[in-house]
């Protein structure tokens, strides 16, 4: 009886390993959030 089930174990891996891989599901990185572009506020920044 355990030679049943071992070798059902066994048969049942075997059928796994040799299934085709499902592509991996990848989401996209999100963008960059939009900023405000700096002010030029002189030389030294003392307007």
């Amino acid at each position: 009886m355990t030679k049943h089930i071992a070798l059902a174990l066994i048969a049942v891996g075997v059928l796994a390993a040799c299934q085709p891989r499902q592509p991996e599901i990848t989401m996209p990185a999100a963008p960059a959030p939009v900023t405000q572009e700096p002010v030029y506020q002189g030389k030294y920044g003392a307007n």
